[in-house]
C-alpha cells in the first residue's frame, strides 16, 4: 500500500512541476518587442542578450547604467 501512495505522490509532484514550468514559460514571453540596437548608445545588442531578454531595448552596459541612475534617483527623495 505504501508503494501505491508513493507512486501517486510522485505523479502529483511531477504534474505540479510541469504546471510550474508552463507558468514560468508563459511569464517569460515578452510583452513588447526588443530592439536590435541599444536605444542609448546605438551599438548592436548581442544575440545572446536578445535571446536571454527578448524585449531588451538596451545593451547590458547601458542597462546597468540606467538601473544605477534609477536607484540613485529613488534614494535621493
Amino acid at each position: 500500500m505504501d508503494e501505491k501512495y508513493h507512486e501517486q505522490a510522485s505523479a502529483l509532484e511531477q504534474a505540479q512541476r510541469d504546471e510550474a514550468l508552463r507558468v514560468i514559460q508563459a511569464l517569460a514571453q515578452p510583452n513588447g518587442s526588443g530592439r536590435a540596437d541599444c536605444q542609448d548608445c546605438g551599438d548592436p545588442i548581442p544575440r545572446e542578450r536578445r535571446s536571454a531578454v527578448p524585449n531588451a531595448i538596451r545593451c547590458a552596459a547601458c542597462q546597468t547604467i540606467f538601473e544605477s541612475k534609477g536607484k540613485r534617483h529613488v534614494s535621493s527623495r
